[in-house]
């Protein structure tokens, strides 16, 4: 009897334990999913990251990595530089091509990712990801919606029969 209810009680643990792992698990996945609701991309192929302080990390997308390959220099732009939507506010050269960074969306520069200009490569192992460019303040939220989401772009490329500009 004994026993059984050790067994018992050790089923009980087992199962609680299961429990907290599937929350956490939950938890993450829920946490995971809202961050990248908050990632846009535009024509010019970078993307634009809205964290909690209205802050926008911009970097450039997957397929612009892919396009320039590996990538040996960085120039970005600098901490309290004033950029404009849409133009030139930096450089990539790879080993195949050179390519201007435009900034889809204005504002202070408020810091670099000086790992990138460091390590270049970081573009090519993580584009979307710890190969961020720059962040700016951003004033205007709206500009942020009115850039495409995962799935706009998505079909955005599908769209494209041309290399990038």
């Amino acid at each position: 009897m004994i026993t059984t209810l050790n067994k018992m009680r050790g089923m009980t643990w087992l199962v609680r334990k299961s429990l907290r792992i599937n929350l956490t698990v939950e938890q993450r996945l829920i946490h995971i999913s809202a961050v990248h609701l908050q990632k846009r991309y535009s024509g010019k192929h970078e993307w634009a990251e809205l964290d909690k302080d209205n802050s926008v990390k911009i970097g450039i997308s997957q397929y612009a990595a892919d396009a320039l390959g590996d990538v040996v220099y960085a120039a970005l732009p600098e901490e309290g530089q004033e950029i404009i939507e849409d133009s030139e506010c930096g450089a990539l050269e790879s080993v195949k091509a050179a390519s201007e960074i435009y900034s889809p969306l204005p504002g202070i520069v408020l810091e670099k990712n000086e790992r990138v200009e460091n390590k270049p490569a970081l573009i090519n192992t993580s584009p979307e990801g710890d190969g961020w460019l720059f962040r700016v303040k951003l004033e205007d939220l709206s500009l942020f919606e009115k850039l495409m989401t995962k799935e706009e772009y998505m079909k955005y490329l599908e769209s494209q029969t041309d290399d990038l500009d």
